[in-house]
């Protein structure tokens, strides 16, 4: 098993569980150095999408789940790992259990853009499910989004 670090939309239970039903969530923590962006705006459907770029004064909050070989194959799949649309990076993940390196997708494309509304919503409800503290959550439901129409 492989160990993935959730920061986006992938960070909530039912998704994960409906995206890669044999991987259980094994714990939450943070990934330090790195901080949550947006971009490739021309590639999403609906604006901005979300990825980790390094900065090493921010931290996101991430959700580790140990991957079988299928789950990360259908995975990879969902995320358009086979057209470029994201890759795998490793990291390091803090959790109540200890430091743990993890692989996390990151976006194959410029930092720009602005998410929408709608997107960012589905971040922050993922991150809440997934027992983001309440100031995170908060951050999340206040970044700068697309207008509608």
């Amino acid at each position: 098993m492989a160990l993935y670090a959730a920061y986006a939309s992938n960070m909530h239970p039912e998704r994960m569980a409906a995206r890669a039903p044999h991987s259980p969530l094994r714990s939450t923590g943070w990934v330090g150095g790195w901080r949550l962006t947006f971009g490739g705006e021309e590639r999403g459907w609906d604006g901005a999408l979300a990825t980790l770029v390094e900065d090493p004064t921010e931290q996101v909050f991430v959700a580790v789940y140990d991957l079988t070989d299928a789950d990360e194959a259908a995975l990879d799949e969902w995320e358009g790992v086979d057209i470029g649309l994201y890759r795998k990076i490793r990291v390091r993940a803090s959790t109540m259990a200890g430091e743990t390196t993890a692989w996390a997708y990151v976006l194959d494309a410029y930092e720009g853009g602005l998410p929408s509304a709608f997107y960012l919503g589905m971040l922050a409800d993922a991150a809440e499910a997934a027992g983001a503290p309440d100031d995170y959550v908060a951050a999340l439901r206040t970044r700068p989004c697309r207008s509608a129409g």
